[in-house]
């Protein structure tokens, strides 16, 4: 395989949102993310977005581009589906129980509580919770606490 852009993962994802403007900033309060770019075009409105997490990148979008461009296949926000879930992201963080803390004090809803997984001496045990942001998007979170053989 080549190697990639410098800063880029060989994955990333994209997430869309009625208000991704709002979205941003909640995902930095809520979530620890970091904004890496954030391009606004007339009246504020969203370009293009890139948030980090880690090694993780996350592109953040406006469902309104679909209107924009129904040449396009876009994906919509959970909320203007009737709250289908359009997506689960999963991501490993440091501490389960303080970034859950932190993700319902600014908002997040949490569907899962810290939860401890034990999935056999031979694989891993993982502590992850389900949180929902305000357009209906699923977030995992997880920290690894012991890996398969040890």
């Amino acid at each position: 395989m080549r190697a990639t852009p410098a800063g880029w993962p060989r994955i990333s994802v994209s997430v869309f949102y009625e208000d991704p403007a709002r979205a941003i900033d909640w995902l930095v309060d809520a979530f620890g993310f970091e904004v890496r770019l954030r391009i606004e075009g007339e009246g504020g409105a969203i370009e293009h977005s890139e948030l980090t997490y880690g090694e993780g990148l996350l592109f953040v979008g406006g469902a309104g581009a679909a209107n924009r461009h129904p040449e396009r296949a876009f994906p919509a926000s959970p909320r203007s589906v009737g709250d289908r879930n359009t997506q689960a992201m999963c991501i490993f963080v440091d501490d389960v129980d303080a970034h859950c803390a932190a993700a319902r004090k600014a908002g997040a809803r949490i569907e899962m509580e810290p939860t401890t997984t034990d999935y056999g001496e031979e694989y891993w045990t993982d502590r992850c919770y389900l949180a929902v942001d305000p357009e209906g998007h699923r977030w995992w979170f997880m920290q690894r606490l012991r890996s398969g053989g040890q």
